[in-house]
């Protein structure tokens, strides 16, 4: 299916409904909460070179000039390889968390519909498939900047269809990384709201693990990646996409 068919497909669809959709991800999270940990720790095994890389300057700044950084400034040299090492930064955490996230994605949807195969976490870093994912990374930390310029306002538009990418990716990676984009703002405006609310609510229950004295945490914290699943299974489906690609 086309971006335009599947455009079309997508306002036909019936809108998101909030209380279907988080009650059914809270049942699936019981499903899907080991993988969820699993996903989690890979990916702070991932970012972790990008937040040593973006520390070097500081560590050899300490090493060369330690009073330095005792006066709350930063020397122009120090400042510029941050400022230049800081895109680099955002945009190779964003480019592993959307690979890894859409992997997930993709065991939800095993673990719904009882497809009982083996769960592969580096599914999107295998074949090549690495290079659309840097792509769409480009384009979220693109959009992420546009949110901010527009006075912090946009920051709250945005967030809703950069949180439908990486279901996009997972399900729809016949798409080219700018047509996901454009279908993940398709659904998200036609259900902002119902998006924004899930998403917001979703995240606020998955730190209730801090209750448990912080740990609880790591094991709660990828309830909030459910819902997307659900999102894209109603507002986009997947017989349904099949059935009219086949015409």
């Amino acid at each position: 299916m086309n971006l335009e068919n599947l455009t079309q497909h997508i306002n036909t669809k019936p809108d998101l409904e909030f209380g279907t959709i988080f009650s059914r991800s809270i049942e699936l999270f019981k499903k899907v909460w080991l993988q969820g940990f699993i996903i989690l720790l890979l990916t702070f095994v991932v970012i972790l070179p990008f937040y040593i890389v973006l520390y070097i300057p500081m560590f050899a700044l300490g090493i060369t000039d330690p009073e330095a950084l005792q006066h709350g400034e930063l020397p122009p040299m120090a400042a510029i390889a941050l400022a230049i090492l800081m895109p680099v930064f955002s945009i190779g955490v964003t480019t592993f968390a959307l690979a890894l996230n859409a992997s997930f994605l993709k065991i939800c949807k095993e673990k719904d519909l009882e497809d009982f195969t083996s769960d592969d976490y580096f599914y999107y870093f295998k074949e090549g498939r690495l290079g659309k994912v840097f792509i769409l990374a480009l384009y979220t930390f693109g959009l992420s900047i546009l949110g901010v310029l527009a006075c912090g306002v946009g920051v709250f538009y945005v967030m809703v269809p950069i949180s439908l990418i990486p279901a996009f990716l997972a399900f729809s990676n016949h798409l080219s990384p700018l047509e996901m984009v454009k279908a993940s703002f398709t659904l998200g405006n036609k259900n902002w709201l119902v998006i924004f609310g899930l998403v917001i609510i979703s995240a606020f229950v998955a730190q209730l693990g801090f209750i448990l004295c912080c740990v609880g945490v790591l094991f709660t914290a990828m309830l909030g990646k459910v819902p997307v699943y659900y999102m894209y299974k109603d507002g986009v489906g997947f017989g349904e996409v099949k059935k009219i690609s086949n015409h």
